[in-house]
């Protein structure tokens, strides 16, 4: 279809979102790149190549991508994917972008995205306390936030504080037993305390609610070799 019409923008960027969901990142960019090339001034387009650019691990390019996005309209998603990048990277300016978002109250969703991106930069940056408070601040705006509990969790478990690392895992289990991350981290906890019987069940537990997770079913192959 691109090629039939190919100053289509719209059937082009539903092609880059078709090469993108089959992994085939570089040929969505090189498809986002003459969309871009031909439109710069066009929000979506690099908003769009910023998510993508996501998918395929290159974060320098998101930035850039949810940047320029971000420099045409200011918009709290730009912003927010923004401030996770810079989370993730260590960079403070995720404070920054996450406090003019929290500012425009727009609501508890947006909040607890802004308290847990917070977090993520404190956890990254090993300030645990400010960590912890950030995602119990963002547990409190929104209780169903499953990864604000995994990162909670994860901060006891590095810490090797396996018991309170396991709390918060079984609390996330509890909020949404669904959620094959929360019996995948209880199981690891359990795999560090020596309780080989409920490591099993649990990685079971996991693998069932999500048969992709092969981490799981590695450490399922190790405890059976043992």
């Amino acid at each position: 279809k691109v090629q039939t019409f190919p100053d289509s923008a719209g059937l082009r960027l539903q092609y880059a979102f078709a090469l993108d969901s089959l992994n085939e990142y570089k040929e969505a960019l090189q498809q986002m790149d003459l969309l871009t090339n031909k439109d710069s001034l066009n929000y979506g387009l690099w908003f769009a190549k910023g998510n993508i650019a996501e998918d395929a691990q290159d974060t320098l390019l998101a930035i850039i991508s949810y940047s320029k996005a971000a420099h045409i309209y200011e918009s709290p998603d730009a912003l927010l994917a923004l401030a996770n990048l810079y989370a993730e990277t260590k960079n403070n300016r995720a404070i920054t972008l996450c406090s003019r978002v929290k500012a425009l109250g727009l609501g508890r969703d947006y909040d607890a995205n802004c308290a847990f991106i917070i977090g993520v930069y404190y956890a990254r940056t090993h300030d645990v306390n400010n960590a912890l408070k950030y995602f119990d601040e963002c547990i409190a705006y929104s209780y169903t936030y499953m990864e604000a509990y995994i990162e909670k969790g994860l901060l006891y478990f590095d810490a090797k504080q396996y018991d309170k690392a396991l709390e918060v895992f079984q609390m996330a289990s509890t909020v949404n037993n669904l959620y094959a991350d929360a019996y995948y981290y209880q199981a690891r906890c359990y795999e560090m305390m020596n309780k080989k019987d409920s490591a099993v069940l649990n990685f079971k537990q996991s693998v069932q609610i999500d048969p992709t997770m092969n981490e799981a079913r590695e450490h399922l192959k190790q405890l059976k070799a043992q």
